[in-house]
């Protein structure tokens, strides 16, 4: 396993790319959430990477137009689908063996695979895709009825909760706006969630959704999406970004499985 750096282009702009490599003809993709450089969180993406490479999958991160290392401007997750093409085109060019291309991203990230019909990877690992609109997810009274729901109960089953309501510990005015939530009727899907379900069925590869149980976006996603969906696994009580060391360890599960199932195709092949 090596790691390198090296620029490609996106529309005349200069993308930042790291490339940990591997023998496999099969390769990760991973897609940065939100404004994070392609290292991730507390470089996360990075030793997600290295782990990814040491079992024997190259792998490719780069960082979005305006965003880290790479120049322009930032268009945001809906305005990626080309920096998407030009990292998949980039990785095959610094890697000849390459013959198939698994693409992960993690929240807007995943929303933006899903806009974009996979741009042009060949299978996709999804986890808690974003469905709010604009900053909506700042209040969670603007939360899908179904997902502040499934929040509250969590938290009835919770000793420490009770505790928290007790001793004074919990905002009664929020508590009260999230309760009305819940009691309400629940709206219909935004419109980002419908053109998200709309790309992926233009998608023809093989799905993976991965939920976190504790994490407010996978909630919400939940609550949009056909419950009954065999593409979707859930892991109960993980965060957002998969940090404790069983959730980072199923996570790096799931990826291996999507990548050795490509990998088993080829072989066929």
């Amino acid at each position: 396993m090596s790691r390198s750096h090296f620029t490609t282009d996106c529309h005349g702009e200069n993308l930042a790319c790291t490339l940990d490599d591997a023998a496999s003809p099969v390769g990760l993709l991973i897609v940065s959430g939100g404004n994070e450089t392609r290292a991730g969180a507390f470089a996360g993406q990075a030793r997600l990477a290295a782990r990814i490479a040491a079992a024997g999958y190259p792998v490719l991160r780069s960082d979005r137009r305006g965003v880290g290392d790479s120049t322009g401007d930032n268009l945001g997750f809906t305005g990626s689908a080309p920096d998407i093409a030009a990292a998949v085109r980039a990785f095959a060019a610094a890697n000849p063996r390459l013959r198939r291309v698994v693409a992960f991203g993690n929240c807007d990230a995943a929303s933006a695979l899903m806009l974009g019909a996979g741009s042009g990877c060949d299978a996709l690992v999804l986890a808690n895709p974003w469905t709010f609109e604009g900053e909506a997810a700042d209040d969670a009274s603007a939360m899908p009825t179904a997902a502040i729901r499934a929040r509250y109960a969590a938290r009835l089953k919770d000793p420490r909760e009770w505790k928290r309501l007790l001793t004074g510990g919990v905002d009664l005015r929020k508590l009260a706006r999230g309760l009305k939530g819940a009691l309400s009727k629940p709206a219909p899907p935004s419109s980002l969630a419908e053109d998200m379900r709309a790309g992926l069925a233009r998608f023809a590869g093989p799905v993976r959704i991965l939920l976190a149980g504790s994490d407010r976006t996978a909630q919400a996603f939940a609550a949009v999406w056909d419950k009954a969906d065999p593409r979707l696994h859930r892991r109960e009580g993980a965060d957002h970004a998969f940090s404790a060391k069983a959730d980072s360890d199923w996570l790096f599960t799931q990826l291996l499985a999507a990548l050795d199932e490509q990998a088993r195709e080829l072989d066929v092949d």
